[in-house]
């Protein structure tokens, strides 16, 4: 403790279980500022995982798809998650083979830059199919 004062630093017991126990003098202002800016940095080099959703009809054109497809694949590029959807309104909902196929369609004009992470599955009213980017950003 005489040491640490001489210094005019802390000092911070390490192991305090040990017999000895264990110290150590160090500027403890200084330990807590270079810890947190060792925490920011891991912060910033995280990458955060962002789903974009594009959703379709049963009955969608192609036009209409062709449209969505160029977004979908920008979304990709930019190498975010695509949850891409089949929306049943009323009575459609007989027609979810339409759905699957349109959902497939998607999967095998994505399929250079995307791998499908869930095959068309329906929840609901809907159905949903996951894809993620093959394009590391």
């Amino acid at each position: 403790m005489n040491i640490a004062k001489e210094l005019g630093l802390d000092l911070v017991e390490i192991s305090g279980k040990s017999d000895p126990p264990v110290c150590k003098i160090i500027d403890y202002k200084k330990f807590l500022y270079a810890q947190k800016k060792k925490q920011k940095e891991i912060k910033s080099k995280s990458s955060k995982i962002v789903v974009k959703e594009i959703r379709f009809g049963p009955n969608t054109e192609e036009h209409d798809y062709n449209f969505k497809l160029n977004h979908a694949k920008k979304f990709l590029e930019d190498g975010s998650k695509l949850k891409a959807y089949v929306f049943f309104k009323g009575r459609s909902i007989i027609h979810k083979d339409r759905g699957e196929i349109l959902l497939l369609k998607l999967a095998q004009d994505l399929e250079q830059i995307a791998k499908v992470d869930e095959l068309p599955k329906l929840e609901g009213k809907r159905m949903i199919m996951m894809l993620s980017s093959l394009i590391k950003k």
